[in-house]
C-alpha cells in the first residue's frame, strides 16, 4: 500500500514548537492552554500580534522553527519505519516553500524518518498537494490542514485528519496519536 504524510503538525509538533520559540523571542510566558484552545492554524493572535506582524515574525524565525529541535509526535517515526518494514511505500508531501526542499528532506533523515529516493515532495501550494496525492495513487493520506483535506473527497484515497484544535469541524477519521494507526488499519 501507499501511505502519504504531511509533515508539519501531522508528523512533527511544529506549531507548538513555534509557540515556544515565540514565547522566548517575545519575552512572554503564554501558557500551552492558550495554544491548545486556538481555533486557527496561525498562532500570532495568542501573542497579541496582527496577521501581518505574525507573518513577519514567522518568516524571520522560519529556520529556527523548521530546523531546530522540533519534536516528532510520539510513535510517528516508529510507525513509518514499521510501514516500510512491512513493504509499504511512505511518501512525504509538504507545502513548505520550494527553497526548503533539500533542508527539510535532510532534517527528516537526520531525525530518523525513513525517506526513500523519490518519495519526498515539497514546494507546492495546498491545492497542488491534491494533484500529487492523485498522481501517486495513494491508498492513505494523513494531514492536519482542513483546506487540504476538504479537497480530497473526490479521490479514492482514505484521508485521515491528525487531530488538532483547528480542525475539529472536519468529519473524517481522526488520528489522535500515531500508535492508534495500527488499530485503524486493522479495522
Amino acid at each position: 500500500m501507499k501511505f502519504g504524510f504531511d509533515i508539519d503538525d501531522t508528523l512533527i509538533n511544529l506549531r507548538e514548537h513555534a509557540f515556544h520559540i515565540y514565547n522566548r523571542k517575545l519575552n512572554q510566558n503564554i501558557g500551552l492552554d492558550v495554544f491548545q484552545a486556538l481555533t486557527t492554524m496561525e498562532i500570532h493572535a495568542a501573542f497579541g500580534l496582527t496577521k501581518e506582524e505574525g507573518g513577519k515574525l514567522w518568516m524571520s524565525l522560519r529556520d529556527d522553527i523548521y530546523y531546530s529541535d522540533c519534536a516528532p509526535f510520539p510513535h510517528a517515526r516508529e510507525i513509518l519505519h514499521e510501514l516500510v518494514k512491512q513493504g509499504h511505500e511512505v511518501y512525504y508531501i509538504t507545502a513548505r516553500a520550494k527553497e526548503h526542499t533539500e533542508r527539510t528532506r535532510e532534517w527528516l533523515i537526520q531525525n530518523g524518518f525513513p525517506v526513500a529516493e523519490g518519495h519526498f515532495y515539497c514546494g507546492m501550494s495546498d491545492s497542488e498537494k491534491v494533484h500529487i496525492i492523485e498522481d501517486l495513487q495513494l491508498d492513505y493520506y494523513f494531514d492536519d490542514k482542513p483546506k487540504v483535506l476538504e479537497t480530497l473527497s473526490q479521490l479514492p484515497v482514505k484521508a485521515y485528519v491528525k487531530d488538532r484544535s483547528y480542525n475539529q469541524h472536519l468529519n473524517l477519521p481522526r488520528i489522535t496519536s500515531w500508535d492508534q494507526l495500527w488499530e485503524e488499519l486493522k479495522s
